[in-house]
């Protein structure tokens, strides 16, 4: 993020690419977060607290951007050296409050499309523990 916020159409290009790129490879992680931005204490006033409102902070007088962040993680090399070391990705997108709507339609659809190939997580293993420590469990009390 050394050169800043990328503009939202370049966010969504490249977090599709890196969707891709990590369905291809068949591994690895894509981390997505976001955020409330919060305005500097010289640009807006705190709000004033209300005695009764416990959630006084969250009423701001205006309305507050969203950052939206997306990384990968860092890929090492294999033993035999065949894959290269790649760095880990970063970037984000600030949304203005009045494009939140289109931006988060456009993002389902995004993230919809980059994690069409993902596979169900094999749970057996898990079962099969927790039934053994079930029947471990039941012989001690009993």
């Amino acid at each position: 993020m050394a050169e800043g916020h990328l503009t939202n159409a370049e966010f969504f290009t490249k977090l599709a690419a890196l969707l891709d790129t990590n369905r291809d490879k068949g591994h690895g992680s894509v981390y997505l977060t976001q955020k409330r931005m919060t305005y500097s204490s010289d640009v807006a006033p705190s709000p004033t607290k209300v005695a009764d409102d416990p959630l006084w902070d969250t009423h701001p007088e205006n309305p507050l951007p969203v950052i939206v962040r997306a990384s990968n993680t860092k890929e090492d090399k294999a033993k035999d050296g065949s894959r290269r070391d790649k760095p880990k990705e970063k970037f984000s997108t600030i949304v203005q409050p009045d494009e939140l709507d289109r931006f988060y339609v456009r993002y389902a659809e995004t993230c919809k499309a980059g994690m069409s190939a993902l596979k169900k997580r094999d749970r057996t293993k898990r079962k099969k523990d927790k039934r053994k420590k079930a029947k471990t469990d039941g012989e001690k009390k009993g």
